[in-house]
């Protein structure tokens, strides 16, 4: 049993239950340990939220990351960076949805260590817009403003999205980048 086995059943459980209806007993049945073999591995519910959200937040920003650098107009990048969001969010639906309905679930102290990498996240999609304001792509008075839409548009897809339903989530992203770009008037 490793921490990563951990940590891959605890997700399951935060989603099925959610942060505060899961138990540290509910996890250590999830990987078939004593909760006491449990507490070996992992100190609290928290520390396990917390090496969570650090993993889906990095695993997610390599992800932007990789497309935000490249030398492309800032509209392709940011086309690029909704397809690989969304099909991480997807592909990764146990973790990413803890990172985004179970953040809210960390004590202060943890929450406040948890911040700047999510600014960091975040911070990544600001640039290319305001890259994309620079070179006269975009339009957009407020990039902060239009990445917290944007991120909420997307985050939540998770709430509704199904893999075997009428649209691929490539279809989805590409539908909301036309939204973004193009908006809904005539």
């Amino acid at each position: 049993m490793t921490r990563d086995d951990i940590l891959d059943a605890a997700a399951q459980v935060f989603r099925q239950k959610g942060f505060h209806g899961a138990s540290m007993s509910a996890i250590a049945d999830a990987v078939n340990l004593q909760k006491a073999s449990l507490y070996h591995h992992v100190a609290s519910k928290q520390e396990i939220l917390l090496a969570l959200l650090d993993r889906a937040l990095e695993m997610l920003t390599d992800h932007i990351a990789a497309i935000s650098t490249q030398d492309i107009p800032a509209d392709q990048k940011l086309r690029q960076m909704i397809r690989a969001y969304l099909s991480a969010l997807a592909e990764n639906a146990d973790l990413t949805t803890v990172l985004l309905f179970e953040h809210r679930s960390l004590d202060k102290k943890t929450h406040a260590r948890h911040v700047p990498q999510r600014d960091k996240f975040e911070g990544l999609w600001r640039d290319v817009l305001n890259e994309g304001v620079r070179t006269k792509v975009f339009d957009c008075s407020d990039t902060g403003m239009a990445v917290r839409a944007l991120m909420g548009i997307m985050n939540w897809t998770l709430t509704w999205y199904r893999p075997d339903g009428d649209r691929s989530i490539e279809q989805v992203a590409d539908e909301y980048a036309e939204l973004l770009f193009h908006g809904l008037l005539k």
